[in-house]
């Protein structure tokens, strides 16, 4: 890093990048300049995703479309959108491309159709799960389960914190620096065992969602200053 809060990473990649979240963080990132690449096991559905981006920003942007191991090699910090059923099979795949990088895990382990029922897997959680399977070449960083796409893909401000937790304390500065410039409010949440608690928060939303006919519940913490 250039200093304590700037990260040099500037080619962002998002593996599993064509579902709404992908999509919503990478609008988010390439409004604030960076190049992203979105990733999906079929480059033509990842070029659409890209082509979608470019058309919401006017095509003054760095996006592009790949597959997914082009994607993992050809950038500097990797974010995973896969669904969890797809998680372990996606990190196995790409295991050699991500060694010595940092990724951001958004994946939550729902498992349809309870997906209001907090279900983690014997790892403890997602994010633990990749780090098992990546090893400590990987710094696994878990964050954005709490923030929903309806929020992201639209150019408004966002009423919303963003836990991060995982990877060491350098990785997540980085990760908290990506968040504010996607105009969020980030918080560090400590090692990466306190994942369960973060993405069980996504099931709970979720609940509430339906509960209170809301689309897009999500969580403020209280009792610090925001900036």
């Amino acid at each position: 890093m250039s200093d304590n809060t700037e990260p040099v990473f500037r080619k962002i990649g998002i593996i599993g990048g064509t579902g709404k979240e992908g999509k919503g963080l990478a609008f988010r990132w390439a409004r604030a300049g960076y190049s992203i690449s979105i990733g999906s096991r079929q480059a033509e559905k990842a070029q659409a995703a890209a082509a979608e981006i470019l058309q919401l920003l006017g095509g003054q942007v760095d996006v592009r479309g790949m597959t997914n191991a082009e994607v993992a090699a050809a950038s500097d910090l990797l974010v995973l959108t896969v669904p969890f059923s797809a998680h372990v099979d996606t990190l196995n795949q790409l295991k050699e491309a991500l060694r010595g990088k940092i990724l951001i895990d958004v994946t939550v382990p729902l498992v349809p159709p309870r997906v209001t029922r907090v279900q983690m897997p014997p790892a403890g959680s997602a994010a633990q799960e990749a780090q098992q399977i990546l090893g400590p070449e990987v710094e696994v960083v878990a964050a954005f389960q709490n923030i929903s796409y309806e929020h992201l893909l639209h150019d408004e401000p966002v009423d919303c914190d963003v836990l991060v937790c995982g990877g060491s304390k350098s990785a997540r500065t980085i990760v908290l620096r990506l968040v504010q410039v996607a105009g969020l409010c980030g918080l560090d949440a400590g090692p990466v065992e306190n994942a369960v608690v973060v993405e069980g928060l996504t099931s709970i939303l979720i609940g509430i969602n339906k509960q209170y006919k809301v689309p897009s519940a999500g969580i403020k913490i209280t009792g610090i200053p925001h900036a």
